[in-house]
């Protein structure tokens, strides 16, 4: 703990109590009033979401907010990635104008929409927009807007994901509802907001965003709803096709179980699929929707597969010598083939490899376009590297947006070997006296005692682990006993520490991704402590993340 900066016990206090209070998000009370004004005059609300998991959740808790509020007139609508692109576009405002909404509200996106807002009003809509991703140089003129990266906002955490925003708004909306007795007048049962914490804490750890002390709350106390049996129907049953057992869940579970089956709705079809899994509340339908999204989610990893393959190809053709130092600054792929829903997916895998910024496009739906993902690392702000080559070269890139990690873009065809080049070369200069070694910071080595069961429980379910806030890594020399290949590209492992004669279970996933043959002799790992259960037997597990010759 003292590793990740906690410094006393109280700051591993989870309770709710100790979560930033709302009044310092600006423009949360106006939002709040909007929300409930709109909510007391029964009013047609239409929700305009994104088509990831923070979005699919964001927009499953503003609907069901919103109905537990007592609306009856509220639904959503998700750009289909293929048709409308990100946000809230001109085109998508049209679509949500046939429903003739009062109120359009956009969570996890809409600080970059400025045409889509505008068009919006234009139609005598009111739009509220909930964001965090960070603003543009021009801001909507929508008629509230929160998000905690607006400057001079005075919300202490930055890093909450789109459905932490929402969930924040929809406090306020509660508070406003009951100050003018509404739930009393109407004989409705006032909501207990944490039964939305589950939504909360899977957004929140899909999306990948620091877990700084305001969003270990929210995950924390989400993740302990769903450990007791009280998560949505939809999680319920995305666990269950995962495999992962929810009375001992870790944030892990989340991230790497749930997120991505529901992510493949957004990737490869529409996420309008993954949404209703997470709002309805029939135990069958959720089941027979969570199946369609693992089958969904194994269509994605064999597309994303074979682009992998491609792209390291590519790579191959761009090192001089087979030597990571001989890249450039910034890699930019791209390929017809590829699928333009999980370029985001090979750009995060091909950055793992090289150590580089990333940027992988595919074609767009639209004649001559392309669509792009980019990734980042440590040091290198992946938006403000986009935002420069914006200002220095105009009219390259059609349109960009994103965090310091991760950035969305679009440009022509006709532009695209002048943008490659452009970002190469501003990359290049603001790259000049980054270091480009990877450190694997871990947490020391482990005794032989120190190799238990009872440590690795401890581990796994004292507090959600994350971005920003990571799972403890140790180090230490071992033995490999035995290596073999599992489900392709995994090495299955037998260790025998240096530390103890007593040999251990390994896995490290994805070796063979990035390397030509299985581990053997003596190696120096990073690994974790995980309890592995298979058929009722539980036994300590290493899950090793780095290997490299003794």
């Amino acid at each position: 703990m003292q590793n990740r900066g906690i410094s006393a016990p109280n700051e591993l206090e989870y309770s709710l109590k100790r979560l930033l209070p709302p009044h310092t998000l600006t423009n949360i009370d106006a939002a709040g009033m909007l929300l409930a004004d709109a909510v007391m005059a029964g009013a047609n609300i239409v929700i305009v979401g994104d088509f990831d998991a923070d979005g699919a959740t964001s927009c499953a808790l503003a609907v069901r907010c919103l109905k537990a509020f007592g609306l009856n007139s509220v639904s959503y609508l998700v750009p289909n990635r293929f048709e409308f692109g990100y946000g809230l576009s001109p085109e998508i405002v049209g679509v949500a104008a046939m429903r003739q909404p009062d109120i359009l509200v956009t969570v996890d996106n809409g600080i970059s929409s400025v045409g889509g807002v505008h068009a919006a009003q234009a139609l005598g809509m009111s739009v509220l927009v909930t964001d965090h991703h960070l603003p543009g140089e021009e801001i909507p003129t929508a008629d509230v807007i929160v998000n905690p990266n607006l400057p001079g906002d005075r919300f202490a955490s930055k890093n909450l994901a789109g459905v932490g925003v929402i969930f924040y708004v929809m406090l306020a909306v509660r508070a406003q509802l009951r100050q003018q007795s509404w739930f009393a007048n109407q004989g409705i049962a006032e909501p207990n907001m944490s039964q939305f914490l589950d939504l909360v804490a899977l957004g929140t750890v899909a999306d990948v965003v620091p877990l700084d002390a305001n969003n270990r709350i929210l995950v924390q106390q989400g993740m302990q709803r769903i450990r007791q049996g009280m998560a949505c129907p939809g999680i319920q049953a995305l666990l269950t096709v995962g495999k992962r057992n929810a009375a001992r869940l870790s944030s892990s579970d989340l991230g790497f179980a749930v997120g991505p089956r529901l992510n493949a709705a957004g990737r490869l079809d529409d996420m309008a699929l993954g949404i209703e899994c997470l709002l309805t509340d029939d135990v069958d339908a959720a089941m027979a929707m969570a199946l369609q999204l693992d089958e969904l989610n194994q269509q994605r990893r064999d597309v994303e597969r074979s682009m992998q393959q491609d792209a390291l190809a590519i790579v191959e053709r761009v090192q001089l010598d087979g030597d990571d130092d001989d890249l450039p600054a910034i890699l930019a792929l791209s390929d017809e083939t590829w699928h333009q829903g999980v370029v985001g997916l090979v750009a995060s895998r091909i950055k793992e490899r090289v150590h580089r910024p990333v940027v992988a496009l595919a074609p767009g739906d639209n004649e001559g376009e392309w669509k792009g993902s980019a990734r980042s690392v440590d040091g290198i702000h992946m938006r403000d590297l986009l935002a420069r080559v914006d200002t220095l070269y105009p009219d390259l890139i059609t349109k960009f947006g994103g965090h310091a990690m991760a950035a969305g873009l679009s440009v022509t065809d006709a532009n695209l070997a002048a943008f490659t080049q452009a970002l190469t070369k501003v990359a290049t200069e603001m790259t000049q006296n980054h270091d480009w070694r990877q450190i694997v910071w871990t947490d020391g080595s482990l005794d032989a005692t120190e190799y238990s069961e009872e440590i690795a429980e401890q581990l796994r379910t004292m507090t959600p682990w994350g971005q920003g806030f990571p799972e403890p890594l140790f180090e230490g020399e071992f033995d490999v006993l035995e290596a073999r290949v599992v489900g392709d590209t995994h090495a299955k492992m037998v260790l025998r520490p240096s530390a103890s004669n007593q040999p251990l279970d390994a896995i490290c996933f994805g070796y063979l991704d990035t390397h030509a043959e299985l581990p053997s002799g003596r190696i120096f790992a990073a690994f974790q402590l995980d309890v592995n259960e298979f058929r009722d037997r539980r036994t300590l597990q290493l899950m090793v993340k780095h290997i490299y010759p003794a």
